[in-house]
């Protein structure tokens, strides 16, 4: 018997939707816990919240929530240029980062094509690959980190985009200047090398990729403010490229795709330099103090340059369930291949702490 299966676009017949973390209410009504006793540490977001002049700014604009917002995004386009050292036309504005993937999809990948990623980056990239018909071309990344001389190797007659997240996820390395600057002078012009770069601004001294859209090079940069500026329910991000790039990237985007409340918010967090401050004192803290327990514990980790730690626990499914029932939410890593390991988002001290005496109670109770 014929179904809608058999008319719909073949690649998402074996497609597995990408799973967010769970949310605090999904995990309140499932277990009958009281949602203000969890803590959430799964989606790698900003436990300080979003800054108190974007919550200002978002509440102004809701005043004005009959009128389209400005399907340009000029204000804001042109604040994020200015913070960048570029131009307007070198911005283009997305429903979270992720929306930027999509268009590339869009513009640049047709069933045939290819597109190199390494083995353990954000799988986004494989699932819009496989919407758009294209190949992914997985390259081993030993202890965790990009291998651009093997992802340089790597590329086809066929590869249309290369990503390389920076710092990674999962994983939170980074790659250094050195090696970024050696793969850009291999990749071949055809390619279209996509840095997403959601967590820089946790970075003390981060590699310049900014460069590579000044000298009209054929990237995207891609940047968020669902992390350090702690918009991550409002979905906003953005794409810097050179114009020519950002002008077939524009053709693609739905109207109006970023809100006019997101619009403001991001417009005041941009230019919240404090509150940007304040959350990576907290971060660094917070790493410090996660991954000095995990070495005290004799658990494997990964150092890490983002707001998260992957850790190897021996079980991250057993883990996540166990520390779930109890009120605290982390994420288990078996979509990433990586089934004995567990990956956790920096919180609050408090957070941080409630997270490891849950952990150690787990680990004494093996």
């Amino acid at each position: 018997m014929s179904t809608l299966w058999d008319r719909a676009n073949p690649q998402l017949r074996d497609l597995v939707a990408y799973e967010p973390g769970k949310p605090i209410e999904d995990v309140a009504r499932d277990l009958g816990l009281d949602p203000g006793s969890i803590v959430k540490l799964a989606s790698n977001e900003n436990p300080l919240g979003p800054s108190p002049k974007a919550v200002a700014a978002m509440t102004a604009a809701l005043e004005k929530a009959q009128l389209y917002p400005d399907g340009g995004g000029y204000k804001l386009r042109e604040a994020i240029a200015e913070k960048n050292g570029l131009a307007r036309e070198n911005v283009i504005l997305g429903n979270g980062s992720n929306e930027i993937i999509e268009f590339m999809g869009h513009a640049f990948l047709q069933p045939g094509d290819s597109v190199v990623t390494a083995e353990h980056a954000f799988v986004v990239y494989k699932l819009m690959a496989t919407l758009f018909g294209a190949e992914t071309i997985e390259v081993p990344d030993p202890h965790f980190i990009h291998d651009l001389d093997a992802m340089a190797a790597a590329v086809r007659p066929d590869t249309k985009q290369l990503f390389i997240a920076n710092p990674n996820n999962p994983t939170g390395t980074l790659v250094e200047q050195e090696a970024i600057d050696r793969f850009m002078d291999r990749v071949p012009e055809h390619v279209i090398v996509v840095f997403d770069e959601a967590y820089y601004e946790f970075l003390d001294d981060a590699p310049d990729t900014l460069k590579y859209v000044r000298e009209g090079r054929n990237v995207i940069i891609m940047r968020t403010f669902s992390k350090i500026q702690g918009l991550a329910s409002l979905r906003i991000g953005y794409g810097l490229g050179h114009a020519g790039l950002i002008e077939v990237l524009q053709k693609t985007r739905q109207p109006f795709n970023a809100n006019a409340v997101a619009q403001a918010g991001a417009l005041a967090s941009l230019l919240d330099d404090d509150h940007q401050e304040k959350t990576r004192r907290n971060n660094a803290e917070g790493l410090a103090y996660l991954q000095g327990t995990f070495e005290a514990l004799g658990l494997e980790y990964v150092p890490s340059h983002a707001n998260f730690v992957l850790v190897n626990v021996g079980d991250g499914d057993a883990l996540f369930a166990d520390l779930m029932k109890r009120g605290v939410i982390i994420r288990a890593m078996r979509g990433y291949k990586l089934p004995e390991w567990v990956r956790v988002s920096v919180g609050t001290p408090e957070e941080n702490e409630r997270f490891v005496a849950e952990l150690k109670t787990w680990l004494a109770a093996r």
